[in-house]
Order: C-alpha cells, then structure tokens, then sequence
C-alpha cells in the first residue's frame, strides 16, 4: 500500500508512482468520485476546445470573397 501524508492546511503529495500510473504531471487535473468508505482517483478529462460552429462554411473563403467584405 502506498500512502502520504496531509499537512496542517489538508494538502498532499501524490507519490511518484500514483503519478506514473495515472499518468499524471505538473499542470495536469486529478478527479475524485466518492464510493461509501473509499476515494478513487483518477486523471481528470481534458476540456476539448469547442469546435467551430462556422467550420463548415466554406462557400465564401475564396481570396476574392475576402478582398469584396474586406472593409465590412
């Protein structure tokens, strides 16, 4: 079993081989979910960027289309 200890202000270090077998680095979000007397942790999904509505309009992407509403 691997455990760590929580300071005075209830923080932790996630030891280093929690942290390889999640995956896990600098920068990167843990997730929490809560089952009766056990806590499971995992690596949290990342946010995709949303994708662009307007991706698909490419009717007007010409290079004349973009000189004509140039000053619109």
């Amino acid at each position: 079993m691997i455990t760590s200890k929580l300071t005075s202000k209830a923080q932790t270090t996630i030891p280093q081989a929690v942290r390889v077998a999640l995956g896990v680095g600098a920068g990167d979000e843990v997730a929490y979910i809560i089952e009766a007397s056990r806590v499971i942790l995992l690596k949290a999904r990342t946010h995709e960027p949303a994708e662009d509505p307007f991706g698909t309009f490419t009717e007007w992407d010409s290079e004349a289309d973009r000189l004509a509403f140039a000053t619109l």
